[in-house]
């Protein structure tokens, strides 16, 4: 199959749309204070508004930045959305800086971890009341951790030549959307070695696991950095976005409706331990939007989601029930120290190839026997990625990470010819060199970037703090450099504050409607349908 669809693709030249892949980004940064310290400062207002900014938003907490770039066909001009937004965000937050790696800065506790806070309105006291109840569950500690996600989809003009060459007979979104699940199968089948390739996260502050239990242990003499020394994303493992409630959620995405209801099981079920913590405290306050095992479906730690840009007030999995598969979103890497914005277009391309290579190989339906595969394989590249006696499942068999890694690569040295031969830039055959680039960090692990991370801490004899402070600096002195221009100056601050006009505008119709828990048994009601 992957064969007969490259071939159909590349007889079909510039006509195969390749050329107009988007796009998107939305990456996530610590604001931090001149000494390392998480910041206590509530989000500033020049940046506009969370809840309505189209691209400076928080996550977890009100330290927690958000940059959200438009969808793009041009990987330059994304770079440059979100070197713009960068610079912007300078301008309004003092003598902070941005924090540059996945892992945190020094932490005090829950207790110095504030919210992130949206308003009065309905829905900015559900993103809120959504975060509380995350803290309960699993602490605000691991909130803190910043990743960046990738945004990824085809032109219509490449699904409509796939789906002619296929000889389907559906709907177009019906190809598309099916075709977008069975690259989400192959992604999950693969995706360790982007861990590998791209993890950032080998090493940790000792206040980040203060009081937690965990496997990591001191980093030689220096007793405040922890780590594993063969590890690559500790993010992605148990001291991150990992849940053991979650542990028996087999998600299956085999197709739309069974994706569905396997997420809605987990939204309507009642849960035990959260049961336990209850709906409101002692004085009648919310303490999580329920007691179900998701309170809604971003609570769904996955590190590939199909996606479906949703109307307001719309559940997704109903947006993508009743419009289909609009883009997927990958949520699996690290935020890169080394790279300026914490991606890079080698990184970008090399994803284009990854990506692309999920969608046109064949998929094969997943049981839950390759769903476990696929979580162990996780579990172990994050701890002992670089490991050289290393095996990865498949097909139920252990295989060594070389021969299971160099059957993929080969296979996307072809996707990344094809990729190639769209390009028309200065730059010759950007995607095979960026191929190449991640063929060598396979054939020596000391080129990956949490080795690198390891090898600078060791002959820096720098803590984990320091090193990650020093690359702070860094970039905050890179965009202090290059100050933005006054018409792009002048631009963002009317987008901030027609944000915040947006915001007060939605709190002053939540001020004419329903209640807050009307408008919660509202929305949950979406959940009964179907």
């Amino acid at each position: 199959m992957l064969s007969q669809r490259l071939a159909a693709l590349r007889q079909a030249g510039t006509a195969s749309g390749l050329d107009k892949i988007t796009r998107g980004l939305e990456k996530e940064s610590l604001r931090v204070t001149a000494s390392g310290q998480l910041a206590q400062t509530g989000h500033p207002s020049a940046l506009g508004s969370t809840l309505t900014h189209p691209a400076i938003t928080t996550d977890y907490s009100e330290a927690l930045l958000e940059f959200i770039t438009a969808p793009s066909s041009s990987i330059d001009a994304l770079l440059l959305q979100l070197d713009e937004i960068h610079r912007f965000v300078y301008t309004a937050i003092g003598d902070e800086r941005l924090w540059v790696n996945s892992m945190p800065c020094q932490l005090s506790g829950d207790s110095h971890i504030p919210l992130a806070q949206y308003g009065s309105s309905n829905s900015g006291k559900m993103k809120t009341l959504y975060r509380e109840g995350l803290g309960h569950r699993y602490g605000r500690l691991m909130q803190t951790i910043a990743g960046i996600h990738f945004n990824f989809s085809l032109d219509d003009s490449s699904w409509q030549l796939l789906q002619q060459h296929s000889g389907e007979q559906q709907s177009l979104q019906a190809y598309k959307t099916a075709q977008y699940l069975g690259g989400i199968r192959n992604f999950r089948r693969n995706f360790a070695l982007l861990l590998y390739l791209f993890g950032a996260a080998p090493a940790v502050c000792r206040s980040f696991v203060n009081g937690r239990n965990h496997r990591l242990v001191p980093l030689g003499a220096d007793q405040h950095t922890l780590h594993s020394p063969y590890a690559t994303s500790l993010r992605m493992g148990d001291l991150g976005y990992q849940s053991d409630a979650q542990s028996s959620l087999v998600v299956c995405y085999n197709d739309l409706d069974q994706y569905r209801q396997t997420l809605l099981a987990a939204l309507v079920e009642p849960y035990p331990a959260y049961e336990k913590i209850g709906l409101h405290d002692a004085a009648g306050n919310r303490l999580q939007l329920n007691t179900h095992l998701l309170q809604i479906e971003n609570e769904f730690y996955s590190p590939i989601r199909p996606k479906r840009t949703t109307l307001p007030g719309e559940a997704p999995v109903n947006a993508l029930q009743a419009r289909g598969v609009e883009y997927i979103e990958v949520r699996c890497l690290d935020l890169d120290p080394f790279a300026i914005g914490g991606i890079d277009r080698q990184t970008l391309r090399f994803l284009d190839i990854f990506v692309l290579h999920c969608l046109l190989a064949e998929s094969p339906l997943a049981d839950a026997g390759e769903y476990r595969d696929n979580l162990e394989n996780q579990r172990r590249m994050v701890y002992r990625g670089r490991d050289p006696a290393l095996t990865l499942r498949r097909n139920g068999d252990e295989v060594a990470f070389n021969g299971w890694a160099q059957p993929l690569l080969d296979e996307l040295a072809v996707i990344a010819e094809l990729l190639d031969q769209q390009c028309n830039g200065a730059e010759q055959q950007p995607y095979q060199q960026a191929l190449a680039a991640m063929q060598a960090r396979v054939d020596d692990s000391s080129l990956t970037p949490s080795a690198q991370i390891l090898a600078q801490l060791r002959d820096r004899q720098q803590t984990f703090y320091q090193w990650a402070a020093a690359r702070a600096v860094e970039q905050r002195d890179y965009y202090g450099s290059k100050p933005l221009s006054p018409e792009q100056l002048q631009r963002l601050t009317a987008e901030a504050r027609a944000s915040l006009e947006q915001q007060q505008a939605l709190e002053q119709a939540t001020a004419r409607g329903p209640s807050f828990e009307t408008f919660l048994r509202d929305y949950y009601r979406q959940y009964q349908l179907g």
